[in-house]
Parts: C-alpha cells; structure tokens; sequence
C-alpha cells in the first residue's frame, strides 16, 4: 500500500513510465527544431503545414484546409490560422473552392516552394542528428511511431 506521502503511480520511477519518457523526448526534439529552423523564420508547426501543402499539391491531391490538417493529424482550427499566418508571410495562396464555396484551395508560392526546400533540408539533417544515436533501430522506431498514430 503506498505511504499517503507518496504519489500513486503505476511505476516506481518517472523514467519507466513511456508516456514521460515520450514527453520528454518530443521537448528535446522540439528544441532542436525551433532553433535548427530560426533561420528559415518558420515555426515547426509552420514547416509541417507548408511541407504538408506542397506534399498534396505535387502529388494531385486537393489540398483544403480540411485535407492538409487529416494528413498532418493537426488541430482543423489550428491549421486554419497558421496557414492565414503563411498566406501573410506570402507563402500559400488560399483561393476559393470551386466545388465547395466553404472550402479554400491551398497552395504553395513560389516563395513557399522555395522556403520549404530549403527548409527540409535543415529539418531533415537536424532530424538525422537527433536520431543518429538510434544507428539500426531508427526502422524500428519508426514503425512503432507509424502504429500509435495509425492506433488513435
């Protein structure tokens, strides 16, 4: 029976418990994020939604505000206002849907392109370094990932 000073927990130390240990690895992850892309002036959450909008665009699909957040898994209110805040930044055009007149169309600029080019990279090399002490595993991890999303 645990001492009434003591926190009921199913484990007996933080750093068995994953959803601690996720957390704690999502603010490392998200650090080294927002400092590698400073430079860029794109938010992580910016990147995610510009690489999510020029990903559909390029490969035919229609690129809604709707779709971008089910394929980003991100908040419909949420994408809203950041892609607003990237049509700002002159980054996507959000034009009216022919097919559906509550919808936009999202697009990327050629000066979204541009920046999400340059963006991926540092993304993708600040990801390689994070995950580079991971070596074989990096598959495995993945996987896992991919099912927990796929699970929810």
């Amino acid at each position: 029976m645990p001492s009434p000073n003591k926190m009921p927990a199913k484990f007996e130390k933080p750093d068995e418990s994953p959803g601690f240990l996720l957390w704690q690895t999502m603010n490392l992850w998200q650090r080294k994020m927002r400092a590698a892309l400073r430079e860029s002036g794109l938010t992580h959450v910016q990147f995610v939604l510009l690489a999510s909008t020029v990903w559909l665009n390029d490969h035919g699909r229609e690129a809604t505000q709707v779709m971008i957040a089910r394929f980003a898994h991100a908040d419909v209110m949420m994408t809203s206002q950041v892609l607003r805040s990237l049509e700002e930044k002159d980054l996507v055009l959000r034009l009216k849907n022919p097919g559906d007149t509550r919808a936009h169309l999202i697009s990327p600029t050629e000066k979204g392109r541009k920046l999400i080019g340059k963006a991926i990279k540092v993304v993708e090399d600040t990801d390689s370094a994070f995950f580079a002490i991971l070596d074989d595993n990096m598959s495995e991890l993945t996987e896992m990932l991919r099912k927990l999303i796929s699970s929810n």
